[in-house]
Parts: C-alpha cells; structure tokens; sequence
C-alpha cells in the first residue's frame, strides 16, 4: 500500500509568489512587454496594456482599444473582440470574438440566479464566486467536456444559482449542491469566516468555493459521461452500487462512525457514504491534481531528493496514463507540503490516496481524455 499525503499553500495577500502558484493554471505573459500576467488581469500591470482571456484559444490576450466603442484589437493578430458583459461588475476578464451575438463568455452564460447587488456584502462574494467558477470552466474547456447552457427546464445542460438565505430559520436555509445539472451555491460559502465555521461544525479537512464546484460538476458529468453508458459496470465495479438508496445511505453515514480503514477505499470520509459521493469527491480531486500539476509545469517546478530528480515537465493533460502523472504528484504534494510547514501553517489539505483511490482516478482520467488529444 502507497499514501500520498498532500496540503495547498495556505493564501495570504503578503504572499505574492504563493498566490501565483495558486492562481495560475498557465503562465501567461502580455504580449506587449513580456510582463507575467495573472489569469484574472484586465490590465498588465507593467505597461497597462488592456489583457483578456480568449476561451477559444485558452489564452490570455494583449489587447489595443479602439479610438470608440467597446471592440478591442488583438496587437498581434488584429483579430477584434469585446469583453464579456460581466466585465462591467469587475468580476470577468473574458474576451468573445467582436461579431458574437452572445454577450457573456461561456462561463458567465451558465449564470441562472445572482445575488442581489444592492448589498456591497453580496457583490463581493459573487466576486469571489465568479473567480472560483471561470477556474472551474477552463479545467472543463482543457478537459474538452461538454458545457451545455440549460434552457428553461431542459434535461441536459449547466446552470449555476447563487443565493442568499432569506430567513433566519435554519430548515430554510439554502443547501449547496446539485440538481439535474442545477448547481446550488449558497453565497455565504464565500465568507471566509463563515466557510471555516462550517468547515469545523462537519470536521472537514477541506472546504473551499473551487472545492465545491468541482465537486457538484462531478455529479454533473456522471449523469453525462456514466449514466445509461457502456462505462455504467465498470464504474459499478470500482465505486460501487449506485442504485442503493441515496437518502438511506446519507441518513446512515451521518448517524454512524466511519470504518477506521476507509481511507485503504476512499479520498475522504464523504466519499464513504454513498457511490454518487464516492464519484464526485474522487472527480474533484483530480481536477485539483489536473490544475496543480499544469500550474507547476507552466513554472518548472521540480524537486531534488538525495537519490532523484523529479521534474513536472509534461502538461498533464496530454498524458495519457494517469499513474505517470501520480508519479509527479507524489513529489510535488511533498515540497509543496514542506513549503507550506515552511511558513508556519499546518497542512492545509491532508488526503490520503491509496491504490485503490489510484485506481478511481485512473477511470476518471480514462473517461475524461476521450476527446483529448493525449500521448
């Protein structure tokens, strides 16, 4: 048996070499002045060159404005665009092609519901949210996934509902979670202080935004990439029976004591309590090693032990076996855990991934790259 225990770099505003391995997937650069850009910029930093995301490209873009109107000029391309609509709340730096009927970039598109803006509370964590969920989108676009807007109450498609509790009655409140491709988010997920407390109340290791909707996704894609599929029995035969009662297995999992061995079969506690479960927090936690992985190789990141150097120097999303990229995980979860102890924070992130978890996210990986080119 193999463990591979992992912890983030804790965040914090002093820190900024840390917020950019968090923050970027890739390292962009503006093409005007060659200065490194962060995956949310409007603006480079250096020479205040206006800088967009391209979601066609997956590219951050220098852009030259227009003497009027609100088209851009790619500098080296000359191709024309105008920013998402979004960007006018502060929230997307996203770029359409300048003749798209469409207003807003394909991650804002999903919104169905946003908080009220009236409250300045409720406009700085739907910031917040929108930051986590454009990260969450362009894992899918790199993914390839299918990302489908849901029209009224059609079966297929993505629609992202971020509310308010409007009642102090704790039975009223809003759950996150997710429905038919449907993805609920309460807003106050977004409070840094409210989200540790709920962290705490559920003896959580980890709770975050971008945790939560890689994790609701993941129910997303079930129904899309397992459900009536030919892949339905051998997810079955990994995971489990997903037919057993949903509601019975919570009821048990919540009223019981997990087996002290469960982490020898699951990525966390949760995962124990039923096979949806099982699949959704196996799914977010490979798109967190996917992520990681391509921040680190975009950097160079590597590590010196005193009988290996291991360097990330392949972008995980063109490898084809999954246990090739586990193999830099391993070392990369170790510095990045020394890193963290190093500046006095505990392990932020604890999983234990054993061959079994292996094994999950071997399938997950397998299901996803089918429309991939990999190697």
């Amino acid at each position: 048996m193999f463990y591979c225990y992992f912890a983030y770099i804790l965040l914090s505003p002093e820190y900024e070499y840390t917020i950019s391995f968090v923050h970027l997937m890739k390292l962009y650069f503006c093409s005007n002045c060659n200065n490194a850009l962060y995956f949310e910029n409007t603006v480079c930093l250096k020479c205040s060159q206006s800088v967009g995301f391209d979601s066609l490209q997956l590219s951050m873009i220098t852009l030259q404005k227009k003497p009027t109107g609100p088209i851009h000029v790619n500098i080296k391309t000359n191709n024309t665009y105008k920013y998402c609509l979004n960007a006018q709340q502060g929230n997307c730096n996203w770029l359409l092609p300048a003749n798209s009927i469409f207003t807003y970039c394909i991650a804002c598109d999903l919104n169905r519901t946003i908080p009220p803006l009236i409250n300045p509370e409720n406009k700085e964590r739907w910031d917040k949210i929108e930051s986590a969920k454009h990260r969450l989108v362009y894992a899918l676009l790199r993914l390839n996934l299918p990302i489908r807007k849901k029209i009224n109450e059609s079966i297929d498609g993505i629609a992202f509902d971020f509310m308010v509790d409007l009642s102090s009655n704790p039975e009223e409140k809003i759950m996150t979670g997710h429905d038919l491709g449907v993805i609920t988010l309460n807003i106050d997920e977004a409070d840094e202080a409210q989200r540790t407390k709920h962290k705490l109340d559920l003896g959580e290791k980890y709770r975050t935004l971008l945790g939560h909707f890689r994790h609701e996704i993941g129910h997303y894609y079930w129904d899309q990439l397992i459900k009536n599929s030919p892949l339905l029995n051998q997810f079955r035969r990994i995971f489990g029976d997903e037919t057993v009662d949903y509601d019975q297995a919570l009821e048990q999992y919540y009223n019981s004591t997990p087996n002290n061995n469960w982490q020898d079969q699951f990525i966390s506690v949760y995962s124990s309590a039923h096979p949806w479960e099982d699949w959704a927090e196996s799914w977010a936690h490979y798109m967190h090693i996917m992520d990681t992985l391509e921040t680190a190789y975009s950097f160079g990141a590597g590590l010196n032990t005193a009988n290996t150097t291991t360097s990330i120097n392949v972008d995980p999303y063109t490898v084809a076996d999954f246990k090739k990229l586990f193999d830099l995980w391993v070392p990369l979860t170790f510095m990045v855990n020394n890193l963290n102890r190093s500046m006095g924070h505990p392990d932020f992130y604890p999983f234990v991934i054993s061959e079994k978890v292996v094994e999950k996210l071997s399938f997950i990986h397998d299901v996803c790259k089918v429309n991939r080119t990999v190697q």
